[in-house]
């Protein structure tokens, strides 16, 4: 017998569900999520561009290092936050 329940991620405490092979950007969206971060230079953080040149889906995974939401499969039981959170300086800066 074939398992049809979906599996998850949480994005800041709210379960996403996910298909097989689908990147973490896309299961955001389809779960109505658009903001993926603070305001960075007048920018919110965002999906837009879809293949990781722009950089606006960052998100931390696990409390790792930023990855590009667009390009990452997700992965069930993920634990993800914006990488940037209001008030924080942009990644990368001292």
């Amino acid at each position: 017998m074939q398992n049809t329940q979906p599996s998850t991620f949480f994005w800041n405490q709210l379960v996403i569900p996910f298909d097989p092979g689908e990147s973490i950007a896309a299961a955001l969206l389809r779960s109505g999520v658009f903001r993926l971060g603070a305001a960075v230079g007048g920018l919110q953080g965002r999906y837009f561009c879809g293949i990781g040149n722009c950089q606006a889906c960052l998100v931390c995974v696990d409390g790792g290092s930023p990855v590009e939401a667009c390009l990452t499969p997700a992965q069930p039981g993920m634990r993800l936050t914006p990488a940037l959170q209001a008030g924080s300086p942009p990644w990368g800066t001292s």
